[in-house]
């Protein structure tokens, strides 16, 4: 691997990891240790200490995924889409955690979720007409955040 497709790798994971970071700031303060023990949860929420180790592996797997379509080369359309789409889901990955914990926002998490969830669809689509790896490469994914849209409906119809 040249020096330039090792530096994308980078920036590809890093830029993954950071839609992480951000949501954890959210999640270390008040919002999760004491709001969230507070409210009612379903029988099939995970251990707290699940969610790291699952989303660090997630946004490394994304990170991969988005660096296999962006070294077809930015110059082809389809690329340059299915990268906009990619950033798009990032921002509402991102976005969930503060208005999830940081807002209490119960029903409007879900609806950020649920978007999110239909995004990752979109850019599994566009990423399968250029890398399948990259789009197989997102499968866990969608099937986490398929269960995190159960979990936080769940979550919202008990504290309703």
């Amino acid at each position: 691997m040249s020096g330039k497709s090792v530096a994308r790798l980078l920036v590809a994971c890093g830029v993954s990891m950071a839609a992480g970071f951000i949501g954890s700031f959210t999640a270390m303060g008040d919002g999760f240790t004491v709001w969230y023990s507070t409210i009612e949860k379903p029988g099939f929420t995970p251990p707290n200490w699940v969610f790291g180790p699952v989303w660090t592996i997630l946004y490394l797997l994304m990170g991969v995924a988005a660096f296999l379509v962006w070294q077809k080369g930015v110059q082809l359309r389809a690329v340059r889409i299915a990268l906009g789409w990619f950033l798009v889901q990032l921002v509402l990955n991102a976005l969930w955690t503060p208005v999830f914990f940081g807002l209490h926002q119960i029903g409007w998490a879900f609806a950020v979720i649920v978007l999110l969830w239909v995004a990752i669809v979109v850019v599994m689509y566009c990423f399968s007409r250029i890398s399948q790896t990259g789009a197989v490469l997102l499968v866990p994914y969608l099937l986490w955040v398929s269960f995190a849209t159960i979990l936080n409906g769940a979550i919202w119809w008990l504290n309703r």
